[in-house]
């Protein structure tokens, strides 16, 4: 008995050393990475001594007396917070995910390939000026001194594996990947190309926008001589969402001139519209150089210069234009698929011979074949029947990083306009402010010129369908002080049918920018409180319109059960805001959706059902043209003897979404809280792995929130995973020009990238609750708001 005794005490003694361990090992993991903010260090390179202060939320200020010291210690402090980010964006951009996630990322890898990213970024660095490159390789030195040494942030050690050495060219790439991640053709244009397999022409024509019908323009006093044009109509992405790194959707930006502001002084507003994942996409900074640049606002992580922010003397932030930047074309190959037909010959294919590495230690060879436009993009869109090709802007001539290093420096109208003339493969509209009282809007956008639509698949035997250039920057849409005393953008539509280029099809519904609109117009000054309430408003321009048609085509029918009833006095007596609390949200955000897709479905395969439930931009804009004609033909269900009308669209789509809500939710309307259905969750991309999300707290949420993709304040939702948000405001900025110091900020995560830290996920309370923090911009505000101080030493 003693000896199994001893046995048994032995035994437990192991096992606790073994629980004891793994516990210790667990917090060594955990928190050897969070960095001490407080703690100087020797920095090599440095010319003189670099102060780093850090305010209540770990947000730095870096102050450095020359330029190449600070973009070393940029580069230092950027790693101590971002470093897993940055090796994972670049990965992106190099297509090498497969090294370290394993082969389901071979397609994605892949198809970043195929664009040909780091290629362009060489040449830009090749061709760039010298104080960019010196400044890109002092903060790739500082991101380098860092990885030598200091610990690595967990997702290294859980992943077993070294970043390598940070290089110039890769702070390059993240602009090209921004470029993608815009980029408006890929899905859209490609689907319509598979429904003309199903659906006649006539009715895929009603899923085009109807520009006519999208009346609120960006620059709707910007117009030239109309010149006509033609208006014929002729998967791999899907992990990068996946993963928490496809970026970019939409925005809202505006700002009012000093006679419509309190304090007689421009104010204004930015809030870009990204995917919501943590660590987030933005990283907050302030970087001074006295005498040279001083410049906060937000980052990418992984290239040193400010994104949208302001400096001393301007301020500035950016929407998406929406550009058709991608076109498809059809080619014809010979027997054994090694050259294409053009002009009335057979042209070679460039043959890219890749290899692709994997973390289960595979190598796999792929030959990736390009035309003189692009690449072949068959095996990226599971394409069997047609060759297909790409023409992308993104490989067009630009230089992004030129822009944002100008745009940091900029002091007046003049110098922004000339930072912005290379901001091409990005298209964006970048709103203006500045302290001598003047505020603008300038679209910086590559329009391709063109024959055809712009949404055709072109034949790609022919020159005829060949990009002519790009639109000359002098003849892009501006506006400078108009007399209104405001400028705004929302994704909208740019500019009027007088202009003589396409630029798109694929505006957003005028729903977001006719509500901000609205809100300017309504007081006759407005201040820093009210930007906020317009940042976090929830009133739907899209509910208000359709709210009415609904209640019209529901009012002639009585035969509704008690539920139904119920749900009909909640939609009468709605004010149209998507509160979390709101019964009526709810009932709209169903019956709108299922309005949607039961015009469609019944002419689509299960298969294109599925995927037109991605391709909201034209269900949305097949309502709008619906509601113009009552006739249309998706209106009547090809299942059925009789004619339906419009009217039975809807009676079937509310009986349907009562039917829902009910299972969901119980029959009793009053539970029907939009915030019980509708929430968001900020997912790193490693909580996929519930032990790891568990043990490091990666994830957070799910929170419950109000809003919808067509509110101000958006928390944007996929009709194939309803409800579940994934696209919002990725920050928010309020930049008062009378004084910087008021100015407020707030994204939805926090500076740190390290689950372990408390600046991880510190913001998130502030967001969910449209609240803000102080952006501190003076040094004597910096110092106050100071809560570490750190500085980096020359050695």
């Amino acid at each position: 008995m003693k000896i199994v005794k001893r046995i048994l005490l032995g035994l437990l003694a192991l096992i606790l050393l073994v629980v004891i361990t793994a516990i210790v090992y667990l917090q060594f993991l955990k928190t050897t990475a969070v960095p001490d903010y407080n703690k100087d260090f020797v920095l090599y390179g440095l010319k003189s001594e670099v102060e780093i202060m850090r305010d209540s939320h770990g947000v730095p200020h870096v102050y450095a007396e020359n330029e190449d010291d600070l973009y070393r210690a940029v580069g230092f402090t950027m790693a101590q917070d971002r470093l897993w980010q940055m090796d994972l964006l670049r990965r992106v951009t190099q297509g090498r995910l497969s090294e370290i996630l394993g082969k389901d990322q071979v397609e994605t890898d892949l198809m970043m390939r195929a664009l040909r990213i780091q290629e362009k970024s060489q040449k830009i660095l090749d061709n760039s000026d010298p104080k960019i490159v010196a400044a890109l390789e002092a903060f790739s030195d500082g991101v380098n001194q860092y990885i030598a040494q200091f610990p690595l942030a967990p997702e290294f050690k859980i992943l077993g594996y070294q970043p390598e050495w940070w290089k110039p060219v890769h702070s390059i790439n993240l602009i090209g990947y921004m470029s993608w991640d815009l980029s408006m053709g890929w899905g859209t244009e490609y689907f319509l190309h598979q429904l003309r397999a199903e659906v006649p022409d006539s009715l895929i024509a009603e899923m085009i926008p109807n520009l006519e019908n999208h009346k609120t323009l960006i620059y709707p006093e910007f117009g030239m001589n109309k010149i006509s044009a033609e208006s014929t109509l002729l998967s791999a992405s899907q992990n990068l969402k996946d993963l928490g790194i496809e970026i970019f959707n939409g925005s809202n930006n505006w700002a009012v001139a000093g006679k419509k502001s309190t304090s007689g002084m421009p104010l204004m507003a930015n809030d870009m519209h990204l995917g919501l994942f943590a660590p987030g996409i933005w990283y907050q900074m302030h970087q001074v150089v006295d005498g040279k640049v001083n410049v906060t606002g937000v980052v990418v992580p992984g290239q040193p210069f400010i994104i949208a922010g302001h400096n001393d003397r301007i301020a500035w932030g950016m929407t998406n234009v929406m550009v058709d930047d991608l076109d498809f074309y059809a080619e014809k190959l010979n027997e054994d698929s090694t050259k294409y037909w053009f002009e009335g010959a057979w042209k070679d294919f460039d043959i890219h011979h890749e290899v692709i590495k994997t973390k289960e230690g595979d190598s796999l060879q792929v030959d990736l074949k390009f035309t003189h436009r692009g690449p072949m993009v068959n095996r990226f869109k599971k394409e069997k029947e047609t060759m297909l090709s790409i023409r992308w802007l993104g490989n067009e001539l630009s230089n992004e990083i030129r822009s944002v290093y100008l745009l940091n420096r900029a002091k007046n109208w003049d110098d922004f306009r000339v930072a912005c003339s290379t901001f091409t493969s990005v298209s964006q509209n970048i709103v203006y402010s500045d302290v001598d009282g003047n505020i603008g809007l300038q679209c910086s956008a590559g329009l391709p010129i063109r024959e055809g639509s712009g949404i055709e698949i072109y034949p790609g035997d022919s020159s005829k369908y060949e990009w002519q250039g790009l639109v000359p920057f002098e003849e892009l849409p501006y506006e400078f002080n108009p007399e209104r005393g405001y400028v705004s953008s929302a994704n909208n539509k740019t500019v009027s049918a007088d202009y003589p280029y396409y630029i798109s099809y694929w505006f957003a519904t005028s729903s977001r920018i006719d509500r901000i609109r609205e809100m300017l117009e309504a007081k006759e000054k407005l201040g820093i409180d009210d930007f906020k309430a317009m940042h976090g408003d929830f009133k739907s321009k899209t509910a208000e319109r359709m709210t009415q048609v609904f209640l019209k085509a529901l009012q002639k029918s009585t035969e509704y059960s008690e539920t139904e009833k119920s749900a009909l006095n909640q939609l009468s007596g709605w004010d149209y805001v998507l509160t979390r609390e709101s019964q009526a949200a709810s009932i709209f955000e169903v019956l709108y959706r299922k309005s949607m897709l039961n015009l469609v479905k019944d002419e689509l395969s299960p298969e294109l059902f599925e995927g037109i439930k991605g391709q909201k931009v034209l269900l949305e804009n097949l309502m709008i043209n619906v509601l113009q004609d009552k006739n249309s033909s998706w209106i009547d269900d090809v299942n059925t003897p009789e004619k339906e009308s419009f009217d039975d669209i809807v009676l079937q789509s509310f009986k349907e979404t009562v039917d829902e809500l009910s299972t969901q939710l119980g029959t009793d309307t009053r539970q029907w809280q939009w915030g019980k259905l509708h929430s968001f969750t900020l997912s790193h991309p490693l909580g996929v792995v519930p032990v790891l999300d568990k043990l490091l707290k990666l994830n957070r949420g799910p929170f419950e929130v109000p809003g919808s993709y067509h509110t101000v304040c958006p928390y944007s939702y996929s009709f194939t995973n309803l409800y579940k948000a994934n696209h919002g405001a990725s920050e928010r900025h309020i930049f008062d020009t009378k004084n910087w110091d008021n100015s407020q900020t707030i994204i939805p995560t926090g500076t740190s990238g390290i689950p372990a830290s408390p600046f991880y996920l510190d913001q998130t309370e502030l967001y969910l609750n449209n609240q803000y923090h102080n952006d501190p911009f003076s040094k004597q505000t910096v110092e106050k708001a100071a809560a570490f101080s750190m500085k980096l030493k020359p050695e």
